[in-house]
């Protein structure tokens, strides 16, 4: 009986986590919009919003006794009502008070169910009391939102319980994601069985047709042999020319026999390609029906992933002093939840990129003559019926192209020569490559040069595009294209040398037919100009490192024109079969990364045939096959052993820690314990980096940053500050005197740091 009670609290639990989760999420969304809002009527009707989540929420939490939870909410309820009320005055610091309490939920939320630290408790408890001297200080007689009366709730809350009720006669349940996905891939599979009927229709057309080809070149065929049957008997017989004559007649004798049979084989044929041809459209009806529902059932709005965006933007400009506001158009777009929750990331990546880099202070912003907050915009919109765009914008200082050659020629990813050849839009591109930043100084938010790279990876893997676009002094922005769902996409069945591959048809950007004359060698590549633009031209079968087809110099060749981004190649193929739906199967774990694969697909005929990855594609088109970035990283690596590392940290326990890390690493380390003891070991000795504490006695680690920066001597040396100090102010001081990275050592990890030592040397 036991178990039962337990099992069934298990379940209790985590329904409750689900619904607090979007109680939470609905009261820190509403609060970042009220905090926008000018006073009005819609601003009450938002605060009375928040109030109904909180008293919900109360309401849930008591019912599976989660008190900590349920005192939170009583004392939000106060702060609320006294918002609603007017009696309790909206200042900056009590709206930061109110999301450091929505936080203090999502961590009671997520330690739902488990045994308790006693500092958690003590935490909760010290909230409750903030929030009730907040309110205390903001009106002395202040009624208890204990004593507000069930009606003043309204009709959609339960005064027993707290929950709404709205919803009770809406036919919705609660599945769990996992099932959901079940039904999916299952679904998903009946796209080979519907191919394959459609295959076998196809199959019996042709024989039905060969038939009827047949039957002509016979009926052809009699007149002659009745014509020498009668030069037979016209003829002087022998022995052998009679015996030929009655073989003769007797074969036409079964041909005017045969046709009854005929007609009955034919009709047979023609009632079985009928049948699975209806076959095929109720098959094709049905699976294409159910796989819509479906779907449709993974379709979730872009504000389920939005909502939780602003409170983040907020957060990041109070911490850097910066004044943004976040403008969300579109949320009402629905789009495969499988592909919100890949994409999470990469916007999110985008934000902090925008309010880091791109977002001015607002005393920079004026000085510009621009207003003294900042607009960041995510909009989404239909690209067209199977594909979605999201523009993510600033409106800041744009990014400097110059800066971006600058970061890319220091890792050696291209000549100094080819980089001044590139123009705008193919230098912006490098941005989205590993290891490319402009940011002044690596801090733990950015300046490692991984963000867009990741931003790019993950879109790419998704089967989107990303595309980058950028002004001066008057912002920046990506705009992503993706698809509306994952589950099966149209292909392009192509051959390439005596194999036959699938392309995705979201990256064919057109199919034509070029004339062998018009193929052009320019720097020993084969170039065509289409459009008016000159490309490259490539065999895919060498690209895939495949045979050629063998044959005879035709006058024209079939190309495929792939686009990624900004960048456009053609591929020559042997044919260009058909178009059609796909549904990709994984290669497994034992080939999980297949370079230039993506995956496989079974046609209706059974062949398996692989999907090719097109970012790969790309990739292995324009660049050979070792990539410079590998051969410096590991040089790199090779050389660590022969650098020689200064380390100035006052503490025993730090130092002792980072000499460890770096030896560990194959760095030679040289320790001081302080700045002055730092600057003397500079002045004997020879090294390659130095990394220093900020708080040391008798020089500081920005007195010691600068005065290496005034020395001629030692003015190129990489310094990364590692400290206590994360405030904004000081990050800010760290970037003046000239640090190259600032890492706090409240999210201080070894592998950061290395990482970061290998940038710099």
């Amino acid at each position: 009986m036991a178990t039962n009670n337990d099992d069934f609290l298990k379940k209790l639990l985590a329904t409750f986590r689900v619904e607090a989760d979007e109680h939470i999420q609905a009261m820190s969304s509403g609060l970042v919009e009220f905090e926008k809002m000018p006073a009005g009527e819609q601003r009450s009707e938002t605060i009375e919003s928040i109030y109904r989540e909180a008293h919900s929420l109360k309401g849930a939490a008591r019912a599976v006794n989660i008190a900590e939870m349920e005192s939170v909410c009583h004392a939000l309820e106060s702060v609320f009502a006294g918002l609603k009320s007017d009696r309790v005055a909206a200042t900056p610091a009590l709206f930061d008070l109110l999301h450091q309490t929505l936080e203090a939920l999502r961590g009671l939320l997520d330690s739902a169910g488990q045994a308790k630290a006693g500092a958690q408790k003590q935490a909760v408890v010290a909230l409750v009391r903030r929030l009730e001297a907040a309110l205390k200080d903001a009106v002395q007689d202040a009624t208890p939102a204990a004593s507000v009366a069930p009606a003043e709730l309204g009709a959609n809350s339960d005064p027993a319980t707290g929950l709404p009720t709205s919803n009770r006669g809406v036919e919705t349940i609660r599945v769990r994601t996992a099932k959901l996905d079940s039904v999916m891939r299952q679904t998903e599979e009946l796209l080979a069985p519907r191919l394959a009927a459609g295959e076998r229709a196809r199959e019996l057309r042709e024989l039905g047709t060969t038939l009827a080809v047949w039957k002509k070149e016979l009926a052809k065929l009699r007149p002659a042999m009745r014509v020498v049957e009668r030069s037979f008997g016209q003829a002087q017989q022998t022995s052998g020319a009679a015996i030929a004559q009655r073989e003769l007649t007797k074969l036409l004798e079964y041909l005017d026999a045969e046709p009854p049979l005929m007609k009955l084989l034919e009709d047979r044929l023609t009632k079985l390609e009928a049948s699975a041809a209806h076959d095929h459209r109720a098959l094709s009806a049905m699976v294409d029906g159910l796989l819509h529902d479906v779907k449709e059932m993974h379709l979730l709005p872009f504000s389920s992933l939005l909502e939780a965006f602003p409170r983040m933007v907020r957060e990041l400009a109070r911490d850097q002093g910066k004044q943004v506001e976040l403008v969300i158009g579109g949320g009402e777009i629905e789009i495969d939840r499988r592909i919100l929750e890949q994409i999470k990331d990469p916007l999110n990546h985008l934000l902090r990129n925008c309010v880091d880099h791109g977002v001015e202070q607002s005393a920079a912003r004026e000085h510009k003559g621009k207003p003294a907050h900042a607009t960041l915009t995510i909009a989404v919109a239909h690209k067209d019926s199977s594909k979605v765009e999201i523009l993510v914008a600033d409106d800041g200082t744009g990014i400097d192209v110059a800066k971006v050659k600058t970061a890319a020629a220091k890792l050696g990813m291209m000549a100094a020569e080819e980089l001044e050849k590139l123009n705008e839009r193919e230098a912006l591109a490098l941005v989205f490559q590993s290891g490319v930043s402009t940011s002044p100084i690596i801090t733990d938010l950015s300046g490692r040069g991984l963000g867009l790279a990741i931003v790019r990876e993950r879109v790419e893997r998704l089967g989107g595009t990303i595309a980058l676009e950028t002004q001066p002094d008057k912002g920046t922005s990506f705009r992503i294209v993706l698809p509306l769902t994952l589950a099966t996409f149209r292909g392009v069945l192509v051959r390439a040398g005596d194999q036959m591959f699938i392309i995705p048809a979201v990256s064919v950007e057109r199919v034509a037919l070029v004339a062998v004359k018009d193929i052009r060698t320019v720097e020993n590549r084969e170039t065509i100009a289409l459009d008016g633009q000159a490309l490259s031209l490539v065999h895919l079968a060498d690209v895939l490192e495949i045979s050629r087809a063998p044959g005879e110099a035709a006058n024209n060749v079939q190309v495929v024109v792939l686009g990624l981004g900004v960048a456009r190649i053609a591929f020559r193929v042997e044919a260009v079969l058909a178009e059609q739906e796909v549904l990709v199967k994984a290669l497994g774990q034992q080939l999980k990364r297949v370079r230039n694969l993506a995956g496989a697909s079974v046609l209706g005929t059974g062949q398996v045939v692989p999907v090719l990855n097109v970012p790969d594609l790309m990739q292995s088109a324009m660049r050979p096959a070792a990539s410079p970035l590998a051969s410096v990283t590991d040089e790199q690596h090779a050389a660590a052993a022969k650098r020689a590392i200064l380390v100035a940290e006052d503490s025993i326990t730090s130092r002792a820690l980072i000499k460890n890390i770096l030896e560990s690493a194959g760095y030679n380390v040289t320790t001081a314990v302080d700045g002055v003891d730092a600057y003397t070991a500079l002045k004997a000795g020879t090294f390659d980096l130095l990394v220093s504490d900020v708080e040391m006695p008798r020089m500081d680690g920005f007195d010691l940053t600068a005065k290496v920066r005034s020395d001629k001597r030692f003015a190129p040396m990489p310094i990364v500050l590692v400290t206590a100090l994360e405030s904004r102010e000081h990050r800010e001081r760290g970037i003046d005197v000239g640090a190259n990275a600032y890492i706090v050592k409240s999210s201080f990890d070894q592998s950061n740091l290395l990482e970061i030592i290998r940038r710099l040397i």
